[in-house]
């Protein structure tokens, strides 16, 4: 009998599982759906090299799905992508590494009627245990010895520099350091990266490897999990498929770390949902909650541009422009040949998705319905946004490729649906909240109501949209709830059955 069992090596499971297993007298498995091992040799390539996004059409360590991003009477349809190896999408991302916003989280408070549970100052050790800032680390707000390394690039690349100066020119302001306290909102930032000489560091290689001695850890490849098993309305352990059968694993805490999609969908398929969906796919229901009720995304229009020379590879990111609920961003990655694009995202948007499931079949992906401009709100701040990326690139000098945007609000909400696309930023699939909110899946701690012996750990517990990518957050989720697990003892329990 294992005391702590987790469901997903992503970002978030990786690092439960080096800080759980810290402990001798504690047992921890870390099971992860992926086939990709941890082992340094052999290690892929395209996963190390921080200047590549790893994710094209014949790359094995994703997870697929087709996505319904907006729906007017004309719908907008597109795929996603998620990282099926150990670090999870951190193992194939960008390397952006900018902390969510102080307002970010007096929002997240207030969402679990409180000023403090996860405010800004209660989350910021959490945040400086993970990093090892080699910019700021001598500021009290920053850690200086954490497993993640994150630098600013002090040499970017033409296109890079060139936006900066011109967001200068337009009298945006410079923030020195995106992840201080003062949390700016509006300014031109160098992008803080999780990278060590080039390299893509994820939670596999900074948390977990090291940690893979220990006998009181068994991590687990190849090993998707189907359902999880309850003893009444206690989660008791999970059914998997390993090495070509099906076999049954018990632990005392089970620990859901699979990423707001994966996550959402195992507990659905084990009975924890909407009654009504669940039983028409034949699913016994084991508690009523409203998971994949309510997810927040970015969505995002890419304006195209005639680029320059070939430049040298870097992180995709190396400067972004904040305005508030806007982050403007020059990739430095060419999506279409020949050409340069200016990410355009709405991070606070007030629409907000559905996800449920298609079938109870675990191969089957689930119906995922983004929602994007279905409010005024949202497609008034994207034309505003695209309006100020549209003089940025002016300023610029830079010859677009993307047809501009129509003045007539008609027009132009058309032509948002037809440049829309998504930053792949989802959460909020089992959103966080106290007991009488009839939005919550988990409380503040991340355990599931309505059940016991089982926590979600990973973005899907977000209650609010965040206004800067998730990466840093996911990993600070994880350092937070391992946190709260030993501390309450939730993950080590003496109920017998």
């Amino acid at each position: 009998m294992t005391d702590t069992l987790i469901v997903g090596g992503g970002t978030a499971g990786c690092v439960l599982a080096a800080r759980l297993s810290a402990d001798p007298e504690h047992s921890v498995r870390l099971l992860e759906a992926g086939s990709v091992g941890l082992a340094p040799e052999g290690f892929p390539a395209a996963l190390l090299d921080a200047t590549r996004l790893p994710i094209g059409a014949d790359a094995a360590w994703l997870w697929r799905y087709p996505v319904t991003l907006a729906d007017d009477g004309a719908a907008v349809m597109g795929n996603i992508v998620r990282g099926k190896l150990f670090g999870g999408s951190g193992a194939v991302n960008g390397s952006y590494f900018v902390r969510a916003t102080a307002a970010d989280f007096a929002a997240w408070s207030r969402a679990l009627g409180s000023s403090t549970a996860w405010s800004f100052d209660t989350v910021l050790p959490a945040y400086r245990r993970s990093e090892r800032d080699l910019d700021f680390g001598d500021q009290p707000w920053h850690g200086r010895s954490g497993p993640i390394p994150v630098h600013r690039n002090k040499n970017p690349v033409p296109v890079s520099e060139h936006f900066a100066t011109s967001c200068a020119a337009l009298g945006f302001p410079e923030i020195p350091d995106l992840n201080g306290p003062a949390g700016a909102t509006a300014g031109i930032g160098r992008v803080p990266c999780s990278t060590d000489d080039g390299k893509r560091v994820s939670t596999a290689s900074a948390y977990l490897l090291p940690a893979l001695g220990r006998p009181n850890l068994t991590v687990q490849a190849a090993t998707p999990v189907l359902r999880l098993r309850f003893h009444g309305t206690r989660a008791v352990g999970v059914d998997v498929w390993h090495d070509g059968r099906a076999d049954t694993l018990w632990a005392d805490h089970i620990v859901l770390s699979a990423g707001a999609i994966e996550s959402a969908t195992l507990l659905l398929r084990s009975g924890i949902g909407d009654p009504e969906q669940l039983r028409a796919l034949d699913i016994p229901v084991v508690h009523a909650a409203p998971v994949g009720a309510w997810f927040t995304d970015h969505p995002e229009i890419g304006l195209e541009y005639r680029s320059g020379p070939a430049e040298r590879a870097t992180v995709p990111l190396e400067y972004v422009l904040e305005l508030d609920d806007i982050e403007i961003r020059p990739y430095t990655v060419a999506f279409t040949p020949g050409a340069q694009r200016l990410g355009v995202a709405l991070m606070r948007p007030s629409s907000a998705g559905v996800l449920r499931l298609r079938s109870a079949d675990p191969a089957v992906p689930p119906v995922i319905e983004h929602r994007y401009l279905s409010t005024e709100h949202d497609r008034a701040r994207l034309r505003a946004a695209v309006g100020i990326a549209t003089e940025v690139l002016h300023e610029m000098s830079a010859t677009p490729r993307t047809d501009p945007m129509p003045h007539q609000p008609a027009a132009a909400a058309a032509w948002l649906h037809a440049n829309l696309a998504t930053s792949q930023h989802l959460s909020g699939t089992c959103r966080m909240g106290p007991a009488g909110d009839e939005r919550a899946v988990v409380d503040e701690s991340g355990r599931v109501h309505g059940v016991a012996g089982l926590t979600v750990a990973d973005l899907s517990v977000v209650p609010v949209p965040l206004s800067r990518g998730p990466q840093a957050t996911a990993v600070l989720i994880a350092e937070h709830l391992a946190d709260d697990l030993r501390r309450s003892g939730g993950s080590r329990t003496s109920q017998s059955l």
